[in-house]
């Protein structure tokens, strides 16, 4: 099922409503609760968008002829004992750490308890989209198996050059993203290319906090406080969200089965090889964001996948 976006609705009811050299508030509501808020002078013309089932609404460009839509959640794969289902999170901020079905794999593709995978070892040919626990590279050498193919049609995983787009080089790119808490969780906040910040929230970014951008690769933050920039309650993240806003939660990295920095450290696969060895991933704490780090295939990362706008 698909859900068309609020605000061409909100449009279509408003458009004859401007007159010349006027400025118009767009409110948007659902039931009694403004779930949207905008400022218009004009109205050209109206376009229904259809967003999918597990799709947030919000459009990101990630090279300068592309742009995409996230996921509503983190890549899972849940085990009944025989098979594994693949789905997104139910929420942003949701992540397993280290409980099952993360710190019980056995094997290529294997558990000894029901439970729910949302750390992954590289996927390739050779693996069960990085459902295992070996800690050598070899297990993992092979073609790419990208984690979209689990959800279904057009779901891919971003690439390096895409990550470092989206963080260094698309425009406004540092007053874009930020970090906190989502329902206690920690993480980062990654802001739609047309952000506008809903009635009665505020959003203090990587720039407005003084973010710096060294050797312009990453960024660092000495006072190593990141998290305590922006905090939300669940009621107020679900207005964030429905205005775009991407948050992807500290879910930390898996290394056989023992699960790591829970809670403090984020890890999200790029789909890029470094070498044989190594492969690119984003990476944030409360002291850093690097959307070009690298590590051995072996140590397992969250996935966040994403769709192109069409």
């Amino acid at each position: 099922m698909k859900r068309s976006l609020l605000i061409i609705v909100a449009a279509i009811m408003v458009a004859g409503a401007f007159a010349q050299g006027t400025v118009k508030k767009v409110r948007v509501y659902e039931g009694e609760k403004v779930v949207f808020e905008r400022y218009y002078s004009h109205v050209d013309s109206i376009v229904f968008v259809d967003i999918p089932d597990g799709m947030l609404n919000g459009s990101f460009s990630v090279s300068d002829t592309k742009k995409v839509h996230f996921a509503q959640g983190n890549l899972q794969a849940t085990f009944n004992g025989t098979d594994w289902s693949w789905d997104f999170a139910p929420n942003q901020w949701t992540f397993i750490g280290n409980a099952a079905a993360n710190n019980t794999i056995t094997g290529n593709g294997t558990a000894s308890t029901y439970g729910t995978v949302d750390l992954f070892c590289w996927s390739s040919n050779k693996t069960y989209y990085g459902i295992h626990k070996e800690s050598t590279n070899y297990y993992y050498k092979g073609v790419f198996k990208d984690w979209g193919e689990t959800i279904g049609e057009g779901w891919f995983t971003l690439s390096n050059t895409e990550w470092q787009y989206l963080f260094l080089d698309r425009a406004n790119a540092d007053e874009l993203f930020g970090f906190g808490t989502v329902n206690g969780v920690n993480g980062t906040f990654i802001l739609p290319d047309d952000w506008t910040l809903p009635a009665g929230l505020t959003f203090n970014s990587a720039k407005a906090k003084g973010i710096v951008r060294d050797n312009d690769k990453y960024y660092s933050n000495a006072d190593n406080n990141n998290y305590t920039h922006n905090t939300y309650t669940a009621e107020q993240w679900s207005v964030m969200e429905e205005a775009g806003s991407v948050f992807l939660p500290a879910a930390g990295n898996r290394y056989t089965t023992n699960v790591n920095w829970p809670g403090s450290d984020g890890y999200y696969w790029s789909s890029s090889l470094k070498n044989e060895n190594n492969a690119y991933f984003l990476y944030f704490a409360s002291h850093d964001l690097n959307p070009s780090n690298d590590y051995a295939l072996y140590s397992a990362k969250s996935v966040r996948l994403v769709k192109e706008v069409k």
